[in-house]
């Protein structure tokens, strides 16, 4: 019998939320009598270790038995048992410098880690993720702050409500000023971002009639790679190239600025993919922003003001205009940024149970038959090895 742990999340902050709740584990228990989930005991997680035990769920502090560990954030090297299979984001396909150490002692310790954001469809569509209920939360947050700004409204936090249907509910009633917002990406992000545009009866127009004209009503433009990205001679968009060579493109989001009083940022970036915009536009008096929900958040990255994560208890941050120092919220010559990198937090059993309804139709049997494309592509150390997939990181994962 295969053995599935649920670890206890380790990192600082804490995350509270699930790869697989306890209705999950009572139906993997029923469908699957060849799999055992056993769950680590935790105080902090969304569901108790008791909505566990009710499940028929065995809960307790040693699962090392379990053949593979799954958990969501990155797992503190202290926690790591040897030679078991995890499944977590461990945010390192990027390079990044903070979980390099991470990285190396999971080579050390002769892991196999199989990494969330690397699961994908043949097409390169990521499989499962939180970003729904990231962009949920991240354009909440977004209009909350754009109120707390001007006075117009008052939105209270998505965390006074105890899940996504009793926030719908404080919504009715709310009337928004004529306010222009830029939504930008096509992923998970960008849904639930328009899940809420359209929740508070945001109309949406299209990219022309949002840079000629004024609105007596709030409107959003939602704009994807074609209408963000033109190659620097052809001044032409094709996905595959961009996605290939993006240093051979500029952006064309600028337009936008004079128009846009909010931006809700859901777009894929990386290093050689061009900023939504520069520093020195901010200075510009037809800078018209206001408030930036940077879900996505990447420091310094699509959208450069952003100067770092901000936190659930404090989402929001200033960024003065003219010198890009941070600043305390809601300044006269600041633009807010809202900024929070683990926003699904704020929602945590809703997201965790989209999240492992995906898990359980899209990755399950694969994880369990093995001798799957969809594993073998998302693994990116076996047994300690770094995979070909990932020969890109060897000076990363084994240099000094």
């Amino acid at each position: 019998m295969l053995t599935i742990g649920i670890i206890r999340e380790g990192k600082t902050p804490p995350d509270n939320r699930v790869a697989l709740t306890p209705a999950h584990c009572r139906w993997i228990h029923m469908h699957q009598p060849n799999l055992k989930v056993i769950v680590q005991s935790s105080p902090g997680r969304c569901f108790s270790d008791e909505e566990y035990r009710r499940a028929g769920v065995e809960v307790k502090e040693d699962i090392s038995e379990s053949d593979i560990m799954l958990g969501i954030k990155e797992v503190p090297i202290d926690m790591l048992i040897p030679g078991k299979t995890y499944l977590f984001f461990s945010h390192t396909k990027k390079l990044q410098p903070y979980n390099r150490a991470l990285l190396q002692a999971i080579i050390e310790k002769k892991i196999t880690l199989i990494d969330y954001e690397c699961l994908e469809h043949e097409d390169g569509k990521r499989i499962i993720g939180f970003g729904f209920f990231a962009g949920i939360v991240g354009a909440h947050n977004g209009i909350m702050a754009y109120g707390t700004r001007t006075g117009a409204y008052t939105l209270s936090r998505v965390n006074a409500s105890k899940n996504f249907q009793h926030l719908v509910h404080t919504y009715f009633g709310l009337k928004l000023p004529p306010v222009k917002i830029t939504v930008t990406g096509s992923g998970r992000v960008a849904h639930g971002v328009l899940e809420i545009m359209n929740l508070l009866g945001i109309h949406e127009v299209e990219p022309d009639e949002y840079l000629e004209r004024e609105f007596d009503y709030p409107v959003y433009v939602h704009l994807k790679g074609a209408d963000l990205y033109a190659h620097k001679e052809t001044g032409k968009y094709h996905r595959d190239d961009f996605h290939k060579h993006p240093e051979n493109y500029r952006c064309t989001f600028p337009a936008y600025l004079p128009q846009t009083d909010i931006i809700m940022n859901g777009i894929y970036w990386d290093k050689n993919i061009p900023r939504l915009f520069e520093m020195e536009d901010m200075k510009s008096p037809a800078f018209r922003v206001q408030t930036i929900a940077d879900i996505t958040d990447d420091a310094h990255g699509s959208i450069p003001c952003n100067l770092g994560d901000s936190t659930i208890e404090n989402p929001v941050y200033g960024v003065d205009k003219f010198s890009g120092a941070q600043t305390a919220p809601y300044q006269k010559n600041s633009v807010d940024v809202m900024a929070v990198g683990n926003l699904p937090n704020e929602l945590p059993r809703d997201a965790s149970r989209y999240f492992g309804e995906q898990l359980i139709k899209y990755v399950l049997k694969d994880l369990i038959d093995g001798n799957s494309r969809v594993i073998d592509r998302a693994t990116i150390v076996k047994n300690g090895v770094l995979t070909e997939a990932y020969d890109y990181m060897k000076e990363y994962a084994y240099g000094a």
